[in-house]
């Protein structure tokens, strides 16, 4: 009822930048939240960003100062901009968002991920 669809992820040197994007669609009433996530090979998925409808805004201790969360609640979409990058960031990068459909269930979805190789 809800799809999200990632892109923006890629191979990039380090101190590179990537700009992410996750546009949700569907019987969406409101959105709440809209977050990236990020799950690396062997370790758990972290929080990256997360922004609310009002534009609230926190951030991963380790990203602070280089990534930068936005959305745009006229097209349903978040984005994280990424600068400075370090071969650390490499990850597959899931977007989530939640809200309410139309006809009012809650909603909670995850995009498919997409990877983001920081390498020289």
């Amino acid at each position: 009822q809800v799809q999200l669809v990632e892109s923006g992820g890629g191979l990039v040197q380090p101190g590179g930048s990537l700009r992410l994007s996750c546009a949700a669609s569907g019987s969406i009433f409101s959105i709440n939240h809209m977050g990236w996530y990020r799950q690396a090979p062997g370790k758990q998925r972290e929080l990256v960003a997360r922004i609310t409808s009002i534009g609230s805004t926190n951030y991963a201790d380790s990203v602070k100062g280089r990534f930068t969360i936005s959305r745009d609640n006229a097209k349903n979409t978040v984005y994280l901009q990424m600068n400075s990058l370090k071969p650390e960031d490499t990850a597959v990068y899931y977007c989530n968002v939640d809200g309410y459909l139309r006809g009012g269930a809650r909603y909670d979805y995850w995009g498919q991920g997409t990877q983001v190789n920081v390498s020289s």
